[in-house]
């Protein structure tokens, strides 16, 4: 029988509606400081509406009666303190979330049941932390194939601690495979495909770890459905390597970290847009909930027991909700232990702003007219990096969705460099821009021999003798001088007019356009030195030939749509040298493609994201500042950003800033919106009324 107060008035269950989740991570020498009414009653404060707390696995944090799960023996005597622990959450509308982690477990576990355990080269198990200092058991892996995590310790824990206590919904930490060697995984291995298990996970068939991770978080998923169908589980997702499409057939909802991680070092800090594009990869799964986004409130685990600089903090859990994902908040201890407040100031005022827009979010769809093909490789990337950049709001498509996302939503499709297509995407693609729509690729296609490669580059125009370059250095994109688009001079110059050139590096695939009909916008001048003279002598710096008809810019219209190629990796230029050329040469090639008709534009401003949904006949346009050299060390007001807004003329011209809670200055231009934001600090959402 429940003990929860909570009301059960919600029209959808508690997970389906909008969360904000703080995530104490639990020290247990700590456990004596943990008063269950006075930790409640801070999260409320702090403005959760959900905790996540440690219930099991590495440690019990109750009096478990499952062999060889070893428990905190910090635990109070006399009392139960998950029981008053979930009860005080409970009275005060708080959620439960239980977290288990049985990637790990003691030595002492590990002298009765090896057979549990990672088996690393030579069989030795895998040591976590061998050397950390003070009077701690050692800490092995457990085997993702082994009992440890499957019938004979995990599903029984599972079930003694959902048959026990009122959770609310439950979490898996840590639940990845690691590479082993004992027998479980080589039976499995060899079961699967009939070849002896690699000496080394590199050797490994590269869908093998997937599998154990989804034979056994599957396996969860049952037991916990089994024995308690209301409530649901979380699990990760990875930005680069997991299978959407799989992992939501074994879980509830999704998670994933983009971590800001300082403690690398400045030239490795990680890129601006990581919560940006992980919670868009993760909201790609139509009918799901909102992804959270997990953030670390520390600069990296090293440095744990402090936190980000509070400007860089809150820059970073912005972009989640600004996103449409939901904030998950980890900390390290409880608000009593945590020495460095300025995270529970953050973490309440992101929060504070989050619960402002929360109704106006919930339920609200993307309005995005551009699509990226998602490939989660570096030229994805790159190319995400500059639509973020640049104010375009885009959705990812992911390659296991390709067939049931109807193109023709999108006016620009994007094609990164190496996403891997079939026959049928190619003929998806020459339908979709045959009937109107605009197409966007670049990059090299190294086997013109293959069918589909050729069935490519068919749709973008060339024919004729084709070849890869080798890598070109002090070579240059040359603008070519054309007679009329609009009577606007080339259209990929655009705010480049002062300049022929911008600078190239890179392989080229040399082809030529198939007839008159295709339009070459940009060409090749090829390097006038070898690296190493390129500086000496200046009397020598001639370009040995100023132009030349190689294109680097292929534009063509097909049936009622476009295509624009770019026959080399400009997403490469992006990574590696983050040029304002090239993210200007990218934004053009999109408001090319989209006549110059985008929904929503902003005043251009470095660092600022902008993002755009639509709940009911409310636009949302969310902002979001970055300004300034990462990480931010103070917060720099971005002022006098005009957005423009395309609706019908009997729209009203009235817009609402709701995080400051202001009405904002707009003017009515023919079918346009023009709203004033006088000053932007981190992130404001702006509701505009549509009768559209």
């Amino acid at each position: 029988m429940k003990t929860s107060i909570l009301s059960d008035k919600e029209q959808h269950p508690w997970w389906q509606q909008p969360l904000r989740i703080i995530q104490p991570n639990m020290q247990v020498k700590d456990t004596d400081k943990i008063d269950p009414e006075r930790l409640a009653n801070q999260m409320l404060e702090m403005g959760a509406n959900a905790m996540v707390f440690n219930m099991g696995g590495i440690y019990a944090w109750y009096r478990s009666s499952v062999a060889f799960h070893v428990q905190n023996e910090y635990l109070p005597r006399g009392s139960d303190l998950l029981r008053d622990m979930i009860q005080s959450c409970h009275q005060r509308g708080i959620r439960f979330i239980a977290r288990f982690d049985f990637s790990k477990a003691e030595d002492s576990v590990y002298l009765q049941k090896p057979q549990w355990f990672v088996r690393k080269e030579g069989g030795q198990p895998d040591i976590i932390g061998a050397t950390r200092p003070g009077a701690w058991p050692l800490l092995m892996s457990t085997c993702i194939n082994g009992g440890y995590r499957n019938e004979e310790l995990a599903v029984p824990v599972i079930r003694e601690a959902l048959e026990r206590y009122e959770i609310d919904g439950v979490f898996f930490n840590a639940p990845g495979y690691v590479f082993c060697q004992c027998s479980n995984c080589q039976k499995k291995y060899k079961g699967i495909y009939g070849t002896e298990l690699p000496s080394t996970s590199a050797e490994m068939a590269s869908d093998f770890a997937a599998r154990c991770f989804d034979d056994n978080l599957g396996r969860m998923y049952q037991e916990i459905k089994a024995v308690r169908s209301d409530v649901p589980m979380i699990l990760y997702y990875n930005l680069h390597r997991d299978n959407l499409e799989k992992r939501v057939s074994i879980t509830d909802m999704l998670c994933t970290e983009p971590q800001d991680v300082l403690s690398l070092g400045h030239t490795r800090i990680p890129e601006f847009w990581q919560p940006a594009l992980s919670i868009k990869v993760g909201r790609s799964v139509p009918g799901r909930p909102d992804p959270f986004g997990i953030v670390h409130s520390c600069p990296g685990m090293d440095w744990r027991h402090t936190g980000l600089p509070p400007a860089e903090y809150r820059f970073w859990l912005s972009q989640i909700p600004a996103n449409g994902g939901q904030l998950w908040h980890s900390l390290t201890g409880i608000p009593d232990t945590i020495m460095d407040k300025r995270i529970l100031r953050t973490v309440t005022e992101v929060n504070r702003d989050t619960a402002k827009i929360a109704s106006h979010m919930d339920g609200a769809q993307p309005v995005n007219q551009v699509a990226l093909m998602w490939s989660a490789n570096r030229s994805a990337e790159g190319l995400a990096e500059a639509l973020i950049h640049k104010h375009i709001p885009f959705d990812v498509i992911l390659p296991e969705q390709v067939a049931s996302v109807n193109l023709n939503h999108y006016p620009v499709v994007i094609l990164p460099e190496g996403f891997a297509h079939s026959s049928n995407f190619t003929d998806l693609l020459r339908d979709y821009v045959s009937q109107g729509g605009s197409l966007i690729a670049e990059g090299v296609l190294s086997n013109v021999e293959n069918e589909t490669d050729s069935m490519l580059l068919d749709l973008f125009g060339i024919s004729g003798e084709m070849q890869e370059s080798e890598y070109l250095v002090a070579s240059y994109l040359r603008f070519e001088q054309i007679s009329s688009i609009d009577n606007e001079g080339n259209p990929l110059q655009r705010k480049l007019e002062e300049t022929e050139l911008i600078p190239h590096r890179g392989k080229v695939m040399y082809c030529q356009p198939k007839d008159a009909d295709v339009q070459v916008l940009a060409t090749l001048v090829p390097p006038f030195s070898p690296l190493e003279s390129v500086g000496a002598p200046p009397e020598r710096a001639s370009l040995a030939v100023k132009q030349t008809d190689l294109p680097l810019a292929l534009l063509r219209t097909f049936g009622t749509g476009r295509t624009l190629y770019f026959p080399f990796s400009l997403s490469g230029l992006i990574q590696e040298f983050k040029l304002e050329e090239h993210f200007r040469l990218f934004s053009n090639a999109v408001h090319l493609q989209l006549n110059n008709k985008a929904l929503v534009s902003i005043t251009e401003a470095p660092g600022l994201q902008l993002t755009v949904f639509r709940k009911d006949n409310d636009l949302l346009i969310h902002l979001v500042n970055g300004a300034g050299r990462r990480p931010l060390s103070s917060v720099l007001p971005i002022h006098g950003i005009e957005i423009t807004v395309r609706s019908g003329e009997d729209t009203p011209a009235e817009a609402e800033a709701l995080i400051a809670g202001t009405q904002l200055k707009t003017e009515r231009l023919g079918d346009k919106i023009k709203i004033c934001v006088p000053t932007l600090d981190v992130w404001e959402c702006i509701r505009v009324p549509l009768l559209i």
